[in-house]
């Protein structure tokens, strides 16, 4: 099989291959080689009316990436393992009904259900007014910034799929983040899986493409429910540092590691943590269910996602039973204060930066202990710091 690339959206030239489907048969291989496909179709009715969707299956894994939202992944499975969570937005919200400004700048929570959507560029985290000084004190601006940022709201204006004669099967996209006044990034993210591989990496580009320096900020929401998530599922990271976001963080320091199963009137509790790199440069974490039958292990570049926030929110099932997993460039606070703690990026005209994730499904007892033990040693040669109240460093309240 010879590399080989496929346009499935170019707005530049107005290209879009409708439902189209690349499989062994159209790369003229015969279908006892390999069993994959890449698909692409357009969602119809309701909110998700008009929302392009990709379906990369390479013969074991399963994904639904978004190039309407963000290229977000909306759910998938791997094996017997369903990778998705049920958020009480049932179905993908095209970004024509998301209105950032409502309820006091969180309604892009009117669209989130993704296994795993971005946040940023410009800005993540807290809504809220973000003030810019200058060297001498004085306000530049002020502006309202909602929450977590606009880019999994925007549209990729190209998708290209590549596949290679080593079986990498792998999904582009490129979306511009740009304002008249304002900011002018553009991210290029690529979707890389084996066939018949249990593992998937993200590698994403952000590039300043205005002219003048730029801030960025960028977070991964990765967002898993059952069976990975459930009564007795554990975190495991090697952290140099973990703290709680808040008072309600603080109250189960002594458990933040364990999730409840669904609980009535449970407030969502936020840990921030500053993961142990291994020799290359990686930070581990792993989800592990009750029975250690399954888990999820997410391994992130350090060098430009040096921090890591786990959202525990195990309330109803009807409310959004979930747990995040949430490398990023910076914590999710609103960038006035992410700023004066020196954690935003700040893009020369013209310059980028790479984030690089992977990601790995253990489908069995065997497997998902070696994932922890992995974690376990890593920790086991650095030392753990663990705060038992908010710090002001890291958190502004």
């Amino acid at each position: 099989m010879e590399q080989q690339r496929f346009t499935l959206i170019n707005t530049a030239t107005g290209e879009r291959a409708a439902d189209a489907v690349i499989d062994p048969a159209v790369m003229g291989l015969s279908p006892s080689e390999t069993d994959w496909k890449i698909r692409l179709y357009r969602m119809r009715g309701g909110p998700s009316d008009g929302i392009d969707a990709v379906e990369i299956d390479n013969g074991h894994l399963q994904l639904v990436v978004l190039p309407t939202r963000g290229m977000g992944i909306w759910k998938g499975r791997c094996g017997r393992i369903p990778l998705e969570w049920n958020s009480p937005v049932e179905f993908p919200v095209h970004p024509s009904l998301v209105d950032h400004a409502r309820r006091g700048g969180i309604g892009w929570l009117d669209g989130f259900n993704e296994l795993i959507c971005r946040c940023g560029l410009a800005w993540n985290g807290a809504p809220g007014t973000d003030t810019v000084h200058d060297a001498d004190g004085n306000v530049i601006s002020d502006q309202f910034l909602s929450v977590h940022g606009r880019i999994a709201n925007l549209i990729a204006h190209e998708v290209h799929a590549e596949t290679d004669p080593q079986g990498l099967l792998r999904l582009i996209g490129i979306i511009d983040e740009t304002s008249m006044f304002g900011e002018r990034l553009q991210l290029t993210s690529v979707l890389s899986t084996a066939t018949g591989s249990s593992e998937f990496t993200i590698n994403d580009t952000v590039k300043n493409l205005g002219g003048r320096p730029a801030e960025v900020e960028l977070l991964y929401h990765c967002n898993f429910g059952p069976p990975l998530l459930g009564e007795g599922s554990t975190f495991h990271t090697a952290a140099a540092r973990v703290a709680p976001h808040n008072a309600r963080a603080a109250e189960d320091m002594k458990s933040w590691e364990t999730f409840l199963g669904p609980t009535v009137g449970y407030a969502e509790q936020v840990y921030f943590i500053s993961p142990v790199s291994d020799q290359s440069g990686q930070g581990h974490v792993v989800l592990c269910s009750a029975d250690r039958h399954a888990a999820v292990a997410v391994d992130f570049e350090t060098s430009t996602l040096p921090w890591f926030t786990l959202w525990k929110c195990t309330q109803e099932e009807a409310f959004g039973y979930v747990c995040g997993l949430e490398p990023g460039s910076s914590l999710p606070n609103n960038r006035s204060f992410e700023r004066q703690q020196g954690r935003v990026i700040l893009l020369e005209p013209g310059q980028s930066i790479n984030f690089s994730l992977r990601f790995r499904i253990a489908e069995s007892e065997a497997p998902v202990n070696r994932l922890i033990n992995e974690v376990d040693r890593l920790q086991r040669d650095s030392l753990r710091r663990t705060e038992t109240n908010p710090v002001p460093d890291l958190s502004p309240v």
